[in-house]
């Protein structure tokens, strides 16, 4: 008996991972069977609607969604085995090309492994389309095998969660249209004005595969024209009163600040506020994750980066509440600020933050269409949902300009002192390599429009801290939603694969730990022998070049660094056993599992040479910097008390 489905050119692009200008097909008249059927009429939709990437991993109950895919030839698929990392794979993906990715997966524990990736994506406002397979009705509850229950299983961290039909013949035209318009009004929630996750949870009988010629016939039905629902949103915009609200605040007081936090909008965002700074007089604190900090647009306009120092007090062993009790007065502002205006996420820097809590602000204003609350310290004055880059547009054309600000002149003095007296102090002070260092050089060596992931815990903060503000534009981004450091070589990785650009990722050795299995999706990349001796056999062709240049830097201190920030470091033999949890990992054996270029360097020079040469080698590279986490931390404090005086 013929099977119906054409696989004589079924391609798949980069062995691992990608799938797309498949000439797989499924007959568009009649379909063999309802699972088929509603699974195509589900992805043509979604399709439609614009999705263009999709994750698949592999499984049996997941069948018609994943040849439903596999039949469309507009659409990328990569493929990977592992659904915690997939999950986060297509996190980097979406946040980098800012529209939804969807995610394939079969029953059972294979959907709780995507959970990490989803509360991520919630709190970052990611958008992503969660497509589960399931058990049917009857099996649920009963003891069936690889059989959870999985309807709103992740909770309050999905914008909709949707149970679907189990697919049936003779199925009113109705019903088929609405498996259409779920596939839309998905994608549409998905990438709303608060973007986020959506999960669509299909329960299919067996037969899960296409049916035969003869069976076919038995189960054909007519199905709905291709269903052309359009969905859009517009912008929210400041009304008149609130743009007469907020422009007679700037025009009455000179002493204000304008903080970009993470995740600002994309887009033209950093042009239109710093246009509405170079009129106001009022300097940007931009966090490293803005989008702000790095780009042709800080031309002529006064962007801070070195606040995380200049507002910290020079008793280093104080804490945030202990500083808040001092008469410390940063150098970087003379007097507190009259008004402060933010955009995006809580700030990185924990100085910042603490300056803001502790200070008499009488104005603050917060600006975020989403309308998610992004402030811990709840003292926020006014929170206005609009449109942040027509906001900027639209109060740089009323402001009256300010041609001159004693205040703005102030804060640029001291961020350039502060960059200087760093330069001068590393020259001078610190002849060892160190961990914040080797984010320095990162930064200082990437090209324009480079993409740059860095891992949570010591590595965003050093790149805050010490990653000045320049004109070379560049993509940075970090899981700073929930923060935490498991699936960061992943979401490093779906971040660069969105173009061509040189991606380079920089974590610590316990963040790179937890998603060693992320590298996989690297094995055979820049090799084409490689690639075609490891992965899957003829007749399918292997590309070896799905990922731009791909350095990947762990900085090796073999524990967990951070702690040495917090009380607990006073107390052995705890700390050590129980805190910094000593690995004594070599991960030039994880550069051979995944067929990765290793360079181990402990010195400045190599590194910097390294990272230069890995940046245009086809081959993904591992570079392990050696340090001693209680030594990294010790020099920092000592150059912070240096630059301070």
């Amino acid at each position: 008996m013929a099977n119906q489905l054409h696989n004589s050119q079924f391609t798949i692009h980069n062995s691992q991972f990608t799938i797309h200008n498949s000439q797989f097909t499924i007959h568009n008249s009649n379909f063999p069977l309802p699972n088929i059927r509603d699974a195509k009429l589900f992805t043509d939709a979604l399709i439609s609607a614009g999705l263009t990437a999709v994750i698949i991993s592999p499984g049996s109950r997941s069948t018609p969604l994943t040849l439903a895919f596999a039949a469309q030839d507009k659409i990328k698929i990569y493929r990977h085995l592992d659904e915690r990392s997939a999950g986060f794979f297509a996190l980097g993906l979406a946040a980098a090309i800012d529209k939804p990715t969807a995610l394939v997966c079969t029953s059972g524990t294979a959907v709780a492994n995507y959970h990490p990736a989803i509360i991520e994506a919630h709190m970052s406002q990611v958008p992503l389309l969660i497509l589960t397979a399931d058990r049917p009705h009857e099996l649920r509850h009963s003891g069936a095998n690889q059989t959870i229950d999985q309807v709103k299983i992740f909770g309050d961290h999905v914008l909709w969660a949707v149970d679907m039909p189990i697919p049936q013949t003779d199925t009113p035209e109705a019903a088929l249209r609405n498996v259409q318009t779920t596939a839309v009004r998905a994608y549409a929630t998905a990438n709303g004005l608060r973007k986020g996750p959506v999960h669509i949870n299909f329960p299919f009988r067996k037969p899960l595969e296409p049916a035969h010629s003869e069976e076919r016939a038995a189960n054909s039905e007519p199905t709905p024209d291709p269903q052309r629902l359009m969905t859009d949103h517009g912008s929210l915009i400041l009304t008149r009163s609130q743009q007469e609200h907020l422009t007679n605040l700037i025009n009455q007081y000179e002493q204000g600040l304008i903080i970009c936090g993470p995740r600002c909008p994309g887009g033209n965002f950093a042009q239109a506020v710093t246009g509405l700074s170079q009129v106001s007089g009022y300097p940007i604190l931009a966090d490293a994750l803005s989008g702000v900090r790095f780009g042709l647009h800080s031309n002529g306009t006064v962007i801070s980066g070195g606040y995380e120092t200049y507002l910290q007090p020079t008793a280093l062993s104080m804490s945030a509440d202990e500083a808040a009790q001092t008469t410390h007065k940063p150098s970087g502002f003379p007097a507190a600020p009259d008004i402060v205006i933010r955009f995006g996420a809580v700030p990185t820097s924990k100085w910042l933050n603490n300056y803001l809590a502790h200070t008499d602000i009488p104005h603050r204003i917060h600006i975020r269409e989403s309308g998610v609350w992004a402030d811990d310290s709840h003292q926020t004055t006014h929170f206005i949902q609009a449109n942040a880059e027509q906001a900027c547009y639209q109060l740089a054309q009323k402001v009256t300009p300010r041609l001159s600000s004693a205040w703005l002149t102030k804060v640029h003095e001291t961020e350039t002192a502060v960059w200087h007296s760093i330069d001068k102090n590393l020259t001078a002070n610190l002849t060892d390599y160190t961990d914040f260092m080797a984010i320095m050089d990162s930064v200082d060596l990437m090209p324009a429009n480079g993409r740059l992931f860095v891992g949570n815990s010591l590595s965003v903060r050093h790149l805050d801290q010490f990653a000045r503000p320049s004109q070379t534009p560049l993509n940075v981004y970090a899981n700073r939603g929930a923060s935490g450091i498991d699936g960061n070589i992943s979401t490093a990785l779906g971040f660069g694969a969105a173009n061509h650009s040189p991606l380079v990722a920089i974590m610590g050795d316990i963040t790179f730990y937890h998603d060693m299995n992320g590298l996989l999706m690297l094995k055979g990349q820049g090799n084409k022998q490689q690639a075609e001796k490891n992965l899957h056999p003829a007749p399918f062709p292997v590309p070896y070049s799905l990922f731009p240049p791909t350095t990947i830097i762990v900085i090796n201190n073999n524990a967990g660094a951070i702690f040495h920030r917090l009380p607990i470091s006073q107390f052995e033999p705890p700390f050590t056993t129980l805190f910094l949890t000593p690995h004594n990992l070599d991960f030039e054996h994880a550069a051979q599992l995944y067929d990765l270029d290793f360079v181990r360097v402990t010195d400045r020079e190599t590194f910097r040479q390294t990272l230069g040469e890995s940046m245009y080698n086809p081959v993904p590279t591992l570079i392990e910097i050696v340090t001693n986490g209680r030594s990294d931390h010790e020099r920092r404090q000592k150059l912070i008390k240096m630059v301070n005086g």
